[in-house]
């Protein structure tokens, strides 16, 4: 029953989504309604449910809420009467059959990749185990934690569940609220964590190639710009072609593949199996954001003024889905301000909408970031700082020479920027414009503890220049009169710019390891149905705990790649953990709050833990193969 209620409800929000974009753009097709419908859908699950949960917790209360909102607003959509489009373009039809057709060959088959890799990634049953891929092994357990923690302690705004005390969770949690919907709604972990995934994939699928349709003016060049950007890669695959051994450790390696391969300083992953697959914040971001920028265009560059009000809707929850996201699309705003001072009339009805699509955002981001992402960025460990060449400058030195190391990891995108931008149009090299100051902000500027997640910024850049370069090669190719001659070279052109990641996406296919055990998944439903949802747990600190990532517990200290990379002083509980196991104390414990201490081999090996100690103390409430847990009275 819990399965039938959540896809309800997700249709709620789906239909408000396409209903919502029908009455703005009332002259486009089903092939726009669809993916920037679910867009808005994404909008509309994470900020409607938040903005209840703020009065009542993260609760059933807040869900059913949101719900007979979405409800209300199709209502509305469905028999208030609309004002038409006045501002569309003249001869602008809906989207015919031929659009259509190229826009399924693109987003089908990447959809169906993506749902057999969402399949075996997430929480995969085989046997008495749960398995994942090669991409999940590290990130997955960190989201279960958030996803299962906000629906179990209702706290909103959600606190660090791999934490003791009232942390606040210095990560953009609205990407994982969206979960905790279906959780309180009776799905499973793994219903839960995939349902408002499909719709966040068709939009950033969807919304990518309208995106390119839009400013280049063709289905076909669209079609090569969404390839070059989701299948493109650099020239990492040349490493592997040395020996067939060489070749065959690209799907039995860990990350040993030709977009991930760090011995030879290749770091420019696919962004299917590397960036949107794991990372939850960069799927819901890009799938708003992805659709805000194609509002963007039709906004700035086509001079349809009154779409700055549904950009300003669609991106309101953007800074908590991924900050990231937000802040690119500020700095392309900004870009696309100047060209309107620039090279538009210095009107009212020309800067006003300016002056609206500012104030909305900001009244609504300001409030979200006070408190979560401007506290971090201000107060938060390793934070914003300045460092040159991204994650090819180590410690003050270059691995590789600055051209050399963009063009083995982009390839062949990357050699045709020049020519490509010169190609464009006005409007086309202005709008790149706003990708290149984020390449720049990225090269100088450093967000957050981790070097490598700047790529969250370098990828919107990298977007922006698929887009030119696919205008640019379809038309070089156009003048070969010869068809088999311009289909060849084509070939090759692609071959060569897509080749390594469609051997990347090969090893992740095939990738498969066990995360969690039968012991492990027997422990978590103890956790769930014997112990209460505000217990605190004393565990090791490994990045696979069950405890939170399967029973949503709070532990004292959880693992040091999460900790670390929010910008967390996790100093005083890291060294609590150690004293309790190896020289534990019954005021430390009280101090703590602590309620379970348990033990496996990962306390063995971390620590020199006194197991002994609680023995004689406490009661020992839970045993299996691999853990002993102990009752704090």
């Amino acid at each position: 029953m819990g399965l039938v209620i959540s896809v309800l409800y997700l249709c709620l929000f789906l239909a408000a989504g396409i209903l919502a974009v029908r009455r703005v753009l009332p002259r486009e097709g089903l092939a726009l309604y669809l993916p920037l419908g679910c867009a808005a859908a994404v909008t509309l699950l994470a900020g409607l449910p938040a903005l209840f949960a703020l009065v009542s917790g993260f609760t059933l209360v807040a869900v059913v809420g949101a719900g007979i909102v979405a409800a209300l607003l199709i209502a509305a959509l469905l028999f208030l009467p609309g004002r038409g489009d006045p501002a569309a373009k003249a001869g602008r039809p809906a989207a015919d059959r031929r659009e259509l057709v190229a826009l399924a060959c693109c987003v089908l088959p990447l959809m169906a990749v993506t749902c057999v890799l969402l399949h075996t990634h997430i929480l995969c049953p085989g046997g008495d185990a749960l398995y994942t891929g090669q991409s999940c092994y590290g990130d997955l357990a960190m989201h279960l934690a958030y996803i299962k923690s906000i629906a179990v302690n209702g706290i909103f705004p959600p606190i660090e569940p791999l934490l003791a005390g009232q942390q606040p969770l210095n990560y953009p949690y609205l990407c994982e609220s969206v979960s905790s919907v279906f959780l309180l709604l009776g799905a499973d972990l793994r219903t839960a964590y995939l349902l408002p995934e499909l719709p966040a994939f068709a939009a950033v699928y969807g919304m990518a190639w309208h995106l390119a349709r839009r400013m280049l003016g063709a289905a076909g060049k669209a079609s090569l710009a969404f390839w070059f950007f989701f299948l493109g890669s650099g020239f990492g695959f040349f490493y592997f072609l040395d020996s067939p051994e060489g070749f065959a450790s690209i799907f039995t390696g860990y990350y040993t593949t030709p977009t991930n391969y760090t011995a030879e300083n290749i770091i420019w992953v696919n962004p299917v199996v590397d960036l949107l697959i794991p990372q939850r914040a960069t799927l819901f971001g890009w799938c708003v954001l992805f659709g805000g920028l194609y509002l963007l265009w039709r906004f700035v560059m086509e001079e349809e003024i009154r779409l700055w009000l549904p950009l300003a809707l669609l991106v309101l929850p953007l800074p908590l889905l991924q900050t990231h996201s937000a802040l690119a699309l500020v700095v392309i705003c900004l870009v696309c301000g100047i060209y309107t001072l620039c090279c538009r009339p210095r009107t009212a009805r020309v800067l006003l909408p300016w002056l609206g699509l500012a104030l909305l955002c900001g009244a609504v981001w300001l409030p979200e970031t006070l408190g979560s992402v401007v506290s971090q960025a201000v107060g938060g460990e390793n934070m914003i700082r300045l460092h040159f060449n991204w994650v090819n400058n180590q410690d003050g030195t270059l691995r590789d020479n600055y051209l050399w190391f963009y063009i083995k990891n982009i390839g062949v995108v990357f050699l045709l920027l020049i020519p490509s931008f010169l190609h464009a149009g006005k409007r086309q090299r202005w709008f790149y414009g706003g990708g290149l100051a984020l390449w720049l902000l990225a090269e100088f500027v450093v967000f957050q503890p981790n070097l490598y997640d700047n790529n969250k910024l370098l990828f919107v850049w990298h977007l922006l220049g698929c887009i030119l370069v696919a205008g640019f090669v379809w038309d070089m190719l156009a003048p070969l009169r010869q068809r088999p001659l311009r289909l060849l070279v084509g070939a090759l052109v692609f071959l060569l710019a897509t080749f390594g990641s469609i051997l990347t996406v090969g090893r992740e296919l095939v990738s498969r390891y066990v995360q969690w055990t039968g012991d492990d998944i027997a422990l978590a439903e103890f956790v769930e149905e014997e112990t209460a949802p505000d217990a605190l747990f004393l565990t090791s600190r490994s990045h696979l705990l069950p405890e939170a990532s399967l029973a949503g517990r709070q532990v004292l200290c959880g693992s040091d790649i999460y900790l670390y990379y929010h910008g967390v002083d996790y100093t005083s509980e890291r060294n609590a953990v150690q004293q309790l196991y190896e020289a534990p104390d019954e005021a430390l414990l009280d101090a703590w709050g602590v309620d379970y201490v348990v033990f496996d081999a990962n306390t063995a090996a971390q620590y020199a833990a006194d197991e002994s100690w609680y023995a004689q103390r406490y009661p020992l409430c839970y045993q299996n193969a691999s853990y002993r847990v102990y009752q704090v009275e």
